[in-house]
């Protein structure tokens, strides 16, 4: 979809959207039966609250819609106020909505993240979908922006950057697993050298020689070869400082191995490589709006599949750290993917901080539902930092604890640890295990994002489907930390 940002109204149809704060009167240029029709509709200007009229207008009628922005509306109500305003309008075969703020009062911010709202909200893959009837169909095609105060093209410009990662994670998301394996999830990333994004791929061969035998003991039941993807930003100028340092786990399908998941719902394996799809959508983002930062963006990306060379529950396999592993359960792959990347980043870009994403246990879902993601820290501070980004954003996080009583879970008699531990605290034993990897004093934090990649209905800024979490927290982590 078109966003632009004019000084007055185009010609043609459309339709056209009053932003209303509650508290606050029409604007008494409409005419009086605006009034008498938001009074008996009860509008007044609440949050995501739209009263659509037909209103007369240089004789004919114009579709207008009040939409509501709520008492003292900041960022996130101006971003719900676009968003309902595509959701009403995507499919409702008009082409044009034009938004006027001429007589609302915003400052340029406003527009800006309207329009990061209605775009957001549009996003739905109907790739496959070749059957939708006509009145199904999207036909929002432009949002025009009309009356906003001089600035709002610079406010849009990282928002637009942000938008466009947040669409190629929903995508790679959304992709099936026939689609999107660890090959062609490098192809759809090869286009970020446009933007200077430097990517680099460690074939088997290579991880093989790397020593990563936790990472590759995932791939071998499979006919999809494993791929290590590593796409480096540099917007800092400076060759030398160290990176920060983004880890996603890359599981493009998930079938738990012969530790086999129950067939209902197998299906949504699709998305277990969320957090890879949040680390190179975030990458792109950056990237896209040149952000002042160094990171690096590390996708372990592998097929979990039964087969006769599948990995077997009880075997044992060496990292590339050295320490040893029991599987005790195939289906806890995503930890020892990740194991692998961590040491491969530590060894090659000596990172400062490290956060891994990874839709790693389904014990976080029963834990935190679809509601927040989990996070986990050797660091306060980091904590800290991640949690004001959640909410600052909109991907919430929660934290949990870590501890030596923990970490005594994952102990093996026959290794030096087990990929999994009790039922009990099973996310929490996930994030110890990953805690082993973490070397010296490198900052680290977890965030296992299990409920959160996915959504069974719509959100503000979302259908139902991929939702892109992690992409808008980490570039704004990486904005009030990084980019000051």
């Amino acid at each position: 979809m078109l966003v632009r940002f004019s000084d007055t109204r185009p010609s043609g149809a459309y339709v056209l959207a009053l932003p209303v704060a509650a508290g606050t009167a029409l604007d008494p240029a409409l005419p009086p039966l605006a009034a008498s029709a938001a009074g008996a509709a009860r509008f007044e200007g609440d949050k995501g609250n739209i009263l659509e009229l037909y209103l007369p207008e240089e004789g004919g009628v114009r579709r207008t819609l009040l939409s509501g922005a709520g008492s003292n509306p900041d960022a996130k109500a101006w971003e719900a106020l676009g968003s309902a305003l595509s959701a009403r309008l995507l499919t409702s075969g008009e082409e044009v909505l034009v938004v006027d703020l001429s007589r609302a009062g915003t400052d340029a911010g406003a527009g800006a993240h309207i329009a990061f709202g209605a775009l957001l909200r549009s996003w739905r893959y109907d790739l496959y979908r070749t059957r939708l009837p006509e009145k199904s169909r999207p036909s929002l095609k432009e949002v025009v922006i009309v009356g906003a105060p001089a600035g709002v093209e610079a406010a849009w410009a990282p928002l637009e950057g942000l938008a466009q990662g947040i669409a190629f994670t929903r995508e790679l998301v959304s992709e099936p697993a026939n689609i999107i394996y660890p090959e062609s999830f490098v192809e759809r990333c090869l286009p970020m050298r446009e933007l200077g994004v430097e990517i680099s791929v460690l074939d088997e061969d290579a991880m093989r020689a790397a020593g990563m035998g936790a990472l590759l003991g995932v791939a071998q039941g499979s006919d999809r070869p494993a791929r290590l993807l590593v796409m480096r930003w540099n917007g800092t100028g400076d060759s030398g400082n160290p990176p920060l340092a983004f880890v996603g786990k890359g599981v493009t399908f998930d079938t738990g191995g012969i530790s086999l998941k129950p067939p209902a719902g197998m299906e949504d394996m699709k998305w277990d490589m969320g957090g890879a799809g949040a680390v190179a959508g975030a990458i792109r983002a950056l990237a896209a709006r040149k952000a002042k930062v160094h990171v690096v963006g590390i996708c372990g990306l592998v097929e979990n599949m039964p087969d006769g060379k599948a990995q077997r529950p009880g075997d044992v396999v060496t990292t590339m750290s050295g320490q040893t592993v029991e599987v005790i359960n195939t289906d806890a792959e995503g930890r020892l993917v990740l194991c692998d990347a961590l040491t491969w980043v530590q060894k090659n870009y000596q990172p400062h901080t490290i956060i891994d994403l990874a839709t790693l246990t389904g014990a976080m879902i029963i834990a935190l539902g679809h509601e927040h993601g989990g996070l986990f820290s050797n660091s306060d501070t980091l904590a800290d930092q991640l949690l004001a980004a959640g909410k600052a954003s909109g991907d919430a996080l929660w934290r949990f604890p870590l501890s030596d009583a923990y970490d005594k879970l994952i102990e093996s008699p026959i290794a030096d640890m087990k990929n999994v531990g009790p039922r009990d605290a099973g996310s929490i034993s996930a994030a110890q295990f990953l805690l082993r990897y973490i070397e010296g004093d490198t900052r680290w934090a977890h965030l296992d994002i299990a409920g959160m990649v996915w959504a069974a209905k719509p959100g503000t800024l979302w259908d139902k489907g991929a939702t892109g979490f992690g992409v808008r927290l980490l570039d704004q982590f990486v904005a009030d930390n990084f980019e000051r």
